[in-house]
């Protein structure tokens, strides 16, 4: 596998860790960095999948965010390899329905410790070589639900709520560093993901939507190139964009 292409692009010279890189918008965003001139190092737990989607990145690593071993392990593969992670972003994430009352204390911590905890994982796992290099960029993938919250996913909603509060906490721990910490907080996108929500839940979400349809991956990936970028992302700090067909208008 070769690096990306683009390596006079806006993101030329840095070495990216792009998690849940196997599908959706975690894929989406590790095809645009690697076409800007990123070393994409594209991560996921679905092995298989990700080597079929890893066209154009310079390495992949399997590792589960949910498995504190697992992350270890992979940032520290990573580091080996490439001397140095300039750009995090956190896709991983799952996401299936249920009303609260009939919602399975493991379901329950199934999407918190893969949504929110697997966020906390890896940015532990990463920060340590960022502060020592002055400097670096993490983009965490939250959801407009944890915004607004959503009905049959009040578990989702509430792990993503915990994305974007971890993103302002963290950002005003490490700014002064040199690392930007930022979220985007996508409306409903077209992906395998989304795929498993029912589909009465998905045509009422159209008709609450301005723009009346969902996003797709390549039109939520280029906000994730800004906030990496230098200068477009330099003054974004502790920010939740929304790139969510007009969902939420904060």
């Amino acid at each position: 596998m070769s690096a990306g292409t683009g390596a006079g692009g806006a993101l030329a010279g840095r070495v990216a860790l792009v998690v849940g890189a196997a599908s959706g918008i975690g894929a989406a965003i590790a095809e645009a960095y690697a076409a800007e001139g990123a070393a994409v190092v594209a991560a996921d737990r679905d092995g298989e999948a990700l080597v079929r989607s890893a066209e154009g990145v310079a390495s992949t690593v399997t590792l589960d965010v949910a498995d504190e071993a697992s992350v270890t392990t992979a940032v520290g593969r990573v580091l080996a390899e490439h001397g140095r992670i300039d750009v995090l972003v956190n896709s991983a994430g799952v996401l299936d329905e249920s009303p609260l009352a009939e919602m399975s204390l493991a379901q329950w911590r199934r999407t918190v410790d893969v949504d929110l905890t697997g966020v906390f994982l890896t940015c532990r796992a990463v920060l340590p070589s960022m502060l020592a290099a002055g400097g670096g960029r993490i983009i965490s993938i939250a959801s407009q639900l944890g915004i607004k919250g959503g009905v049959g996913l009040t578990h989702y909603s509430a792990a993503k709520a915990g994305v974007i509060g971890l993103t302002k906490a963290l950002a005003r721990e490490v700014a002064p560093a040199g690392v930007l910490v930022n979220a985007i907080a996508p409306g409903p996108v077209e992906t395998p993901m989304v795929a498993g929500i029912s589909e009465d839940w998905k045509r009422a979400k159209r008709a609450e939507l301005p723009l009346g349809r969902f996003g797709t991956p390549a039109e939520i990936a280029p906000t994730a190139v800004l906030l990496a970028s230098d200068p477009g992302g330099n003054l974004y700090v502790g920010q939740v964009l929304g790139p969510n067909s007009g969902d939420v208008m904060p």
